[in-house]
């Protein structure tokens, strides 16, 4: 397995993210109005196997203390093989790497899944914030990342 950095411009990113926010709507019911376009302010990494990008994440720049992680997604194939807790955890390298010391993160209640991920690596419920005060369905996270030695 292979974890790497990849521009919000690469076409698997793309594909990828149009996958995770069509899931999302499927399993909502359509209710959580998110955007489907890959955002370029979002800094993506990439899960390689065999290849083939089989999971993404990235990291916004929310302030300059505080990054949020954002699109995290592996494809249903993959799914049960520890890849997501690997990537958050390259996620939140990059985030620290970046500056951040906080990191973030918004999730829906019809993900128990994702929420038993989170709260296994560290994540506290927080207010929900921004975009997603007005959706009923979110759920947000926070993470203190460690201080460099």
């Amino acid at each position: 397995m292979l974890i790497e950095t990849r521009p919000a411009t690469d076409p698997e990113i793309a594909a990828l993210v149009t996958a995770q926010q069509r899931e999302l709507r499927e399993a909502d019911g359509g209710l959580d109005g998110q955007a489907t376009e890959t955002r370029h302010d979002i800094r993506y990494l990439a899960v390689v196997l065999d290849g083939r990008a089989v999971a993404c994440g990235g990291v916004q720049s929310l302030d300059r203390d505080t990054g949020e992680i954002k699109r995290m997604y592996v494809r249903p194939a993959y799914r049960g093989r520890g890849i997501a807790r690997d990537l958050l955890a390259a996620l939140e390298e990059l985030a620290f790497q970046l500056g951040h010391h906080t990191v973030c993160l918004e999730t829906g209640t019809y993900l128990p899944a994702a929420i038993g991920l989170y709260t296994s690596c560290g994540y506290a419920p927080i207010p929900v914030y921004g975009e997603y005060v007005d959706n009923p369905y979110s759920v947000c996270f926070a993470k203190r990342l460690p201080l460099a030695a």
